[in-house]
C-alpha cells in the first residue's frame, strides 16, 4: 500500500484533534519530512520541518512547539542527545521518536529520556497518527489538571475580606445566588474586587468547568469576536485553522466579562443573542454551537448612564441586570480597612519572605481616614511598599506632599489650576499602575487627550531642566 493510500484510509478514522497545536518534524530524509508535514498540516495550525538539530534549534528559538517528532539518527547530533539537552532546559514539548534501526537498547534509552512514544520505520500513517493522538490527549489532560490546580490555589486565597454591614450583605447575596445559573452584573469602582466576587460566585456554584476571566477593554475591538466565539479556517487573513473561542473553553464553567461597558456596540448585539439563545457562532462559520456557560459581567461605569448616552444597548443592559451586586468603595467601610490591612500584611510578608510591619494605633487611624481612591488595590500596593521599605505607614504619610493651607479638596490653595490638574491626573495614572487607557476612562477624557497632557507637562519640564 502506498503512502497516499495509507493517508486516505487513516484520515477517515482519525479523531478530531485541537487545531491550535504546533508540531516540529526533525528528520534528515526530505521525503519523510514532506510526507508527515502534508498529513499533519490538515489537522494542526502550525507544522514545521527541520533536517538537523541545529535547524530545529533555530525554529524553536522563534516559536514554541507542543509536539516534536524526531528521528533518532541525525547528522551531527542524535535525537536522544538533543532530547536530554532539552530536558535539562525544562523542555515543555512532548516528543515522539522515529528510527529505522531495531535496537531495543536505544528504544529503552529514548523512553527513559522522556519520550512520549517510539515508532519503528517504515510505519503506516495511521500508526503515527494514533501516537500523535495519544500525545495530544495526554497534553490536554495535563493542561486541564494544571487549570484545576490553579483554580484550587486561587480558591484557597479568594476569601472575601470584610465584616462591615455592606460587605456582609454582599456575601449573603453571593451565597444565595451562586448555585443558580442567573446572569449577574457586578458593579463597583476600580480596585474594589469585582473579579474576586466573580470567582467566589463560580467557586460556590458547583460548576465543574473552568473560570475564564476576560477583560473586554484590553482586547482590540476587531479581535474581540474571534477571542470570545472562535473562528473557522479561512475566515480572515491569517486564520489557517479552526480556533476555539473563550466561550467554548469555558464550557461547563463560568465566563467573566470584565469592563463590559467597553464592549463595542456590534459585539453587544452578538452577546445579547448568545445570552438569549445559549449558542455561539464562530467567525466565518454557519454552524451554531450550543454552550453551557454561566455569564458574569462587571463594570466600573454606570451602565444606566451609558444606555442614556447611547453607548450601551438598553436590551442588553436589562438582560445583564437581572441581578446586580454592588461593591461599596473602601472609603465607605473604614472598619474593613483594619481587617484588610492585617490580611495583606500576613500574605505579602509570606510572599516576599520578609518580616511583617507592626501597625500602631496611629497607623490604623491614618489608614481608616484615607479616602483610598484606588480602593483595595491601592491599599494593598501601599502595604507592599511599607513592607519592602520596612517602614510603617506613619513614615509613608510623612513623605506625602503637605502645605500649610489646604482647600476642601486637599490641594494647597496657592497652587495654580494647572498644578492641581497635573497632580490629580498623575495620581490617577499611578493608581492604575501606568495604564493610561484605564486612567483616561476614569478621568472622563480620551487617551489622546491624556497623552497630549503628558507631553505638554513632562516635555516642558525636561526642557526647563535642560
Amino acid at each position: 500500500m502506498s503512502k497516499e493510500d495509507n493517508m486516505s484510509q487513516s484520515n477517515k478514522e482519525m479523531k478530531p484533534l485541537p487545531s491550535a497545536v504546533s508540531v516540529l518534524i526533525v528528520d534528515d530524509e526530505p521525503g519523510m519530512r514532506s510526507f508527515l508535514k502534508k498529513a499533519l498540516s490538515k489537522k494542526f495550525a502550525l507544522v514545521e520541518t527541520a533536517g538537523s538539530v541545529e535547524d530545529a534549534e533555530q525554529l524553536r528559538s522563534r516559536c514554541h512547539f507542543d509536539l516534536l517528532i524526531v528521528d533518532i539518527r541525525l547528522p551531527g547530533r542524535s535525537g536522544i542527545e538533543w532530547d536530554e539537552a532539552l530536558n535539562d532546559q525544562e523542555r515543555r514539548s512532548d516528543i515522539i521518536f522515529m528510527t529505522g534501526y531495531a535496537d531495543m537498547d536505544v528504544a529503552i534509552k529514548a523512553l527513559r529520556a522522556g519520550a512520549s512514544d517510539f515508532i519503528m520505520k517504515p510505519f503506516h500513517l495511521e500508526q503515527m497518527m494514533k501516537a500523535v493522538d495519544r500525545c495530544i490527549e495526554r497534553r490536554l489532560l495535563k493542561r486541564e489538571n494544571l487549570m484545576l490546580r490553579r483554580e484550587v490555589s486561587i480558591g484557597q486565597s479568594s476569601t472575601i475580606i470584610g465584616s462591615s454591614d455592606a460587605m456582609m450583605e454582599v456575601k449573603h447575596v453571593i451565597e444565595r445566588v451562586a448555585p443558580t445559573n442567573a446572569v449577574i452584573l457586578i458593579e463597583g469602582e476600580s480596585g474594589t474586587g469585582k473579579e474576586l466576587v466573580a470567582r467566589q460566585l463560580h467557586l460556590l456554584s458547583g460548576r465543574q468547568g473552568p473560570f475564564v476571566p476576560v477583560n473586554c477593554g484590553a482586547i482590540a475591538p476587531e479581535l474581540l469576536e474571534s477571542e470570545l466565539f472562535g473562528h473557522a479556517a479561512g475566515s480572515f487573513t491569517g486564520a489557517k485553522g479552526n480556533r476555539e473561542g473563550l466561550f467554548s473553553f469555558a464550557s461547563g464553567g463560568t465566563i467573566f466579562l470584565d469592563e463590559i461597558g467597553e464592549m463595542p456596540l456590534k459585539m453587544q448585539t452578538a452577546l445579547l443573542r448568545v445570552l438569549e439563545q445559549r449558542t455561539i457562532r464562530p467567525v466565518g462559520s454557519e454552524k451554531e454551537i450550543n454552550i453551557d456557560v454561566r455569564v458574569l459581567a462587571a463594570t466600573n461605569r454606570k451602565l444606566a448612564d451609558e444606555v442614556e448616552a447611547g453607548n450601551f444597548r438598553r436590551d442588553l443592559f436589562y438582560r445583564l441586570n437581572v441581578l446586580d451586586i454592588v461593591i461599596p468603595p473602601l472609603r465607605d467601610r473604614p472598619d474593613d480597612v483594619v481587617e484588610l490591612t492585617h490580611h495583606f500584611t500576613r500574605q505579602l510578608a509570606a510572599e516576599l519572605g520578609v518580616k511583617e510591619v507592626v501597625w500602631s494605633h496611629e497607623d490604623m487611624l491614618k489608614l481608616q481616614q484615607h479616602e483610598w481612591p484606588g480602593n483595595i488595590r491601592e491599599l494593598r500596593n501601599m502595604i507592599e511598599r511599607c513592607i519592602l521599605l520596612g517602614k510603617p505607614p506613619a513614615e509613608y504619610w510623612k513623605q506625602q506632599p503637605k502645605a500649610d493651607v489646604l482647600g476642601e479638596s486637599g490641594y494647597p490653595l496657592d497652587w495654580t489650576l494647572k498644578e492641581v490638574e497635573k497632580h490629580h491626573v498623575t495620581q490617577v495614572v499611578d493608581l492604575h499602575q501606568g495604564n493610561k487607557s484605564a486612567a483616561a476612562r476614569d478621568l472622563g477624557v480620551s487617551r489622546k487627550t491624556l497623552d497630549r497632557k503628558y507631553k505638554e507637562w513632562f516635555d516642558v519640564s525636561q526642557n526647563e531642566e535642560e
